[in-house]
């Protein structure tokens, strides 16, 4: 048994006794195509072995026990009263039982102990692994039949509507779909899907967590959505059918650059051809051509740092080591920006003296200590297995 769901079952046991139904609920990477999905563009996020562990087992009343057991905290609730907690945590899992009851789908109390390896605040999205594990976990336990695309559907708006953050569906959706060795390609606007293979057993995906998040995240997040939206709405002028960033060219683009101001271009520049990225890296897929992947995997960095100019000096200077080292196929920011992790896709013998040299060049330059999060592509939400 894993150790994380060793855990999470034992906790569960010495506070509610035995049999809970245990639900493992995975981390996710976006491979590629950054900023993309609130312009109705396409991302290539999989999921990974990183995970949160849910223990649920039905009551005959309306109480609803939580246990976080890697915080050691508990929160208690009747169902028929759903309100947000001062406990942060805790409005996750509340904000999926509202979504339920909005949606006229039963379920009764419940016991609920849960915890994982997905390291908080690293960009891994834990808050889609509790919001959507729980979903499918209440699913399987009231035998609700709910289908995977409306469980996503209602984590997200568990997020959004309860939680208070503006997230995009992504998170949520890889999080149900996502399949071992695949990557999925999601159209941000239908919501249509295709899977690409990622099947070379020599290739780890490593992420480099620069451990800080500077002030400016979130006010510039808003103003590079704002200057998006403002480019589009511009150029819909010239052909009506431009609804946001996805309908245009960038030939088009190109045609009207006098008409935009410089700044807004170069935003909307990097979102088209982001979305173009996205499509290549799936055909480099096909062709099992991970030297080319990883190609795009670096301009996507210059993109994001030069153009989208959301990338920093941390960010920067790890992707700039890569450049030059043995074994490393490709780098990139991974997120909104501003801190956070870069993803890079390096061969497994190098992966120890990638960590060694890395961490040595960016401790000597920020006086800063690296996390690094070594993961593979997993299966999405399921039931466990012991």
């Amino acid at each position: 048994m894993n150790s994380e769901m060793g855990k999470v079952k034992a906790g569960f046991e010495d506070l509610y006794g035995r049999d809970p139904l245990i639900i493992r609920s995975p981390g996710r990477v976006n491979l590629i195509g950054e900023h993309t999905d609130y312009n109705n563009g396409f991302v290539l996020p999989a999921a990974i072995d990183k995970s949160i562990y849910i223990a649920l087992k039905a009551r005959t009343d309306d109480l609803c026990r939580l246990y976080a057991a890697d915080l050691g905290e508990k929160y208690e609730f009747e169902k028929v009263n759903l309100t947000r907690s001062g406990i942060v945590w805790a409005n996750y899992l509340i904000g999926v039982l509202d979504q339920f009851k909005k949606s006229g789908k039963n379920t009764g109390g419940f016991d609920c102990v849960f915890g994982g390896d997905i390291p908080i605040g690293a960009g891994l999205s834990s808050s889609a692994a509790i919001e959507a594990g729980l979903a499918f976990g209440l699913n399987k336990l009231f035998d609700l039949e709910i289908p995977g695309i409306e469980l996503v559907k209602l984590s997200q708006r568990a997020e959004n509507e309860f939680v208070g953050v503006q997230c995009g569906i992504m998170d949520q959706f890889i999080n149900i779909f996502g399949k071992e060795n695949k990557v999925l390609k999601l159209d941000c606007r239908s919501l249509d899907y295709e899977y690409f293979p990622f099947e070379n057993k020599g290739l780890k995906i490593v992420l480099c967590d620069t451990q800080v998040k500077h002030s400016l995240a979130e006010s510039e997040y808003n103003l590079r959505r704002k200057q998006c939206e403002e480019g589009a709405a511009k150029l819909s002028r010239f052909d009506p059918s431009v609804s946001s960033l996805r309908d245009v060219t960038l030939d088009f683009l190109y045609g009207h650059e006098d008409d935009l101001d410089p700044v807004t271009f170069k935003r909307c520049a990097y979102v088209i051809r982001e979305n173009e990225r996205v499509r290549l890296a799936c055909a480099e897929l096909n062709r099992n051509n991970f030297m080319a992947f990883g190609e795009l995997m670096y301009q996507s960095h210059e993109g994001l740092k030069n153009e989208y100019e959301v990338s920093c000096g941390e960010l920067d200077l790890l992707v700039d080591i890569t450049s030059e080292m043995e074994g490393v196929l490709g780098s990139r920011m991974m997120g909104g920006g501003f801190g956070g992790c870069t993803i890079n896709i390096i061969n497994e013998e190098y992966v120890e003296d990638f960590k060694q040299i890395v961490s040595d060049k960016y401790n000597k330059k920020f006086k800063k200590r690296l996390e690094f999060y070594v993961s593979k592509i997993s299966k999405g939400t399921c039931i466990a297995e012991e």
